[in-house]
């Protein structure tokens, strides 16, 4: 079986490293000529809560050659008209492309390689590039029971998603899941929440979680998403750490603390970790603001709910990406237009 992972930044790397020392026999795909190439030289070199050197196979895109049977998409959704035409013809009748993408990407995805070849998954763990070669493991995978969660779009367990499953489990467990668009949700309130603050903020986890103003426009912003999720007909299921999302409903004080406890609970081992938007913002690249926040946005303008607090990340990070605001905590002051139900929670 022919398996590769198209892009091979933080995330790509550590999933090709751990499936590599698994035993499978695995392509990492990426453009990066010189991260391609130390990691043929020296490996890829994981670090932060692991200390792993192991020697991968990295090619550029320019250089895939016959068909894949597996594929899992680690590319920015910005990137995917760009990447996936150029993908097409490595895959045969019978390959399937697992997207592995933040936000919602598998329609997008299924418009270029076929529904019939599309599946998806969310990914409990977290990574930060750090340099050519290396990439930062955020957390403890020992936490979680399962580390991928993946599905057909149609809710199916079909011996397709059952083998990508195998393939994954080289690195850790994995869930099948019979119900993959309510997960892409529960994924959004990592990808909104936490990675939309971290982004607008310039701040690692850690800052946003220790700064009272930053860690409530987590519950605002995560009441948004759950509202959106319900009104497009699914179900939050429950979060990082066994956190049941109920709290997100926030309808009192007290309410309100004990959701702020549940977002200390579910990013208190990954203080360190840097959202991916903030890597792309740090390097001067677009990010997927519009294809996670954006996505609450315009699912919130089709049901009618308003997303002030998504708004706001969206338009933050954006002004940055222009040049018109600073990479900053300061931007916090501008959340401070919208309102805020509640007293803040001191920890």
């Amino acid at each position: 079986m022919k398996v590769a992972i198209l892009g091979c930044g933080a995330m790509g790397t550590v999933l090709g490293a751990y499936m590599t020392m698994g035993g499978c026999d695995v392509e990492l795909i990426d453009n990066y000529q010189a991260h391609v190439d130390k990691m043929n030289q020296s490996g890829a070199h994981i670090i932060g809560t692991v200390n792993l050197n192991v020697p991968v196979r990295a090619i550029t895109p320019e250089q895939m050659h016959g068909i894949y049977d597996i594929v899992f998409l680690f590319t920015k959704q910005t990137a995917n008209e760009a990447v996936l035409p150029n993908l097409l013809p490595h895959l045969g009748a019978d390959s399937t492309v697992c997207t592995l993408q933040n936000g919602v990407p598998e329609p997008f995805v299924a418009q270029y390689v076929g529904e019939n070849r599309t599946v998806g998954g969310t990914v409990l763990w977290g990574a930060t590039f750090i340099e050519p070669g290396v990439s930062e493991l955020t957390q403890d995978l020992s936490r979680n029971d399962h580390l991928f969660e993946i599905g057909e779009i149609d809710g199916s367990v079909s011996p397709r998603i059952e083998k990508v499953a195998q393939v994954l489990n080289y690195m850790g467990p994995t869930l099948i899941s019979s119900h993959l668009m309510a997960s892409r949700w529960g994924k959004l309130i990592n990808n909104a929440c936490m990675s939309g603050m971290s982004a607008a903020c310039g701040a690692t986890f850690g800052e946003v979680l220790d700064n009272d103003t930053a860690r409530a426009c987590l519950s605002y912003l995560g009441r948004e998403v759950k509202q959106c999720c319900e009104a497009a007909g699914y179900k939050l299921p429950i979060l990082l750490h066994e956190q049941s999302p109920v709290t997100l409903d926030i309808k009192d004080q007290e309410m309100f603390n004990a959701n702020q406890e549940m977002f200390l609970t579910m990013y208190s081992d990954m203080r360190t970790a840097k959202a991916s938007m903030l890597q792309d913002l740090e390097k001067g690249r677009v990010t997927e603001v519009g294809m996670i926040n954006g996505y609450v946005c315009q699912t919130g303008d089709q049901y009618g709910i308003d997303t002030p607090y998504n708004d706001k990340v969206v338009e933050i990070v954006s002004k940055i990406e222009q040049g018109k605001l600073p990479l900053s905590m300061e931007n916090i002051t501008l959340f401070d237009q919208l309102d805020r139900e509640y007293e803040l929670y001191h920890i």
